[in-house]
């Protein structure tokens, strides 16, 4: 029988505000440098802000402050002392303050990224907390992962695979990956990518510039530059 969990969180008012953008997946699967690559390929044209979960510790912040991708006092780390998925999706309380510290300090803001603890296939981000997600895999757990399903894989708006180099030494078929990503995601796109070999994740960050392109010329003021067309699901 599979878990069902009701969103009782209301988006919040989305005028005038960034986009929200919530990365969850796996533990390993390359979250961290999937931020640190989208910050430092989005940071000369956006307003970035940036939250990181982790259970006990500051390490996912303590990295991105480091890699010096973005300015180190537009990164707040929560430390969520619970399973992270409870963090972003049932109590998102500290989540949310956290992005709302941020905007008050350096609002206007273009985008705020939040970054999920690692997690399994189940973790979702609540609509009242992330307005899009990104669901990040790796190839190191086979190429069954996609077909496994689990809320993650299927609804998040763009699903990510990602360290496609290690495909051939463990034995993945990325063919097989895109064709049954594609079957259980419904026409969602999904990108693969190899961050250690694309330093900055230049297809993601082009989906990601699109989305906030269209968010802030809804809800906002428009971002004044040139959005590249993003891609849509493809295997190398």
């Amino acid at each position: 029988m599979g878990a069902h969990h009701d969103d009782v969180h209301d988006p919040a008012e989305p005028h005038g505000r960034a986009l929200r953008l919530g990365i969850g997946g796996p533990v390993g699967s390359g979250k961290t440098a999937l931020v640190a690559a989208l910050c430092r390929t989005l940071g000369p044209t956006l307003r970035l802000g940036v939250v990181t979960n982790d259970i006990y510790t500051t390490e996912d912040a303590d990295f991105l402050r480091r890699a010096g991708v973005v300015d180190p006092d537009r990164i707040l780390a929560v430390q969520t002392g619970c399973c992270p998925h409870t963090a972003i999706r049932d109590d998102i309380a500290a989540n949310l303050d956290a992005v709302e510290t941020l905007e008050e300090r350096f609002g206007p803001l273009d985008l705020v990224i939040v970054e999920s603890g690692g997690d399994n296939l189940t973790a979702t981000f609540s609509r009242g907390l992330a307005d899009r997600q990104i669901f990040v895999l790796d190839v190191s757990g086979g190429d069954k992962v996609p077909r496994k399903g689990g809320p993650g894989v299927t609804s998040a708006d763009l699903l990510v695979v990602n360290k496609t180099d290690l495909a051939p030494m463990v034995g993945a078929d990325l063919t097989v990956m895109s064709r049954d990503a594609a079957a259980v995601r419904d026409g969602k796109p999904v990108l693969f990518t190899s961050i250690r070999e694309d330093r900055g994740a230049r297809t993601v960050a082009e989906w990601v510039t699109t989305m906030v392109d269209v968010w802030l010329h809804q809800h906002g003021e428009p971002h004044h530059h040139s959005a590249p067309s993003p891609h849509t699901a493809t295997a190398p």
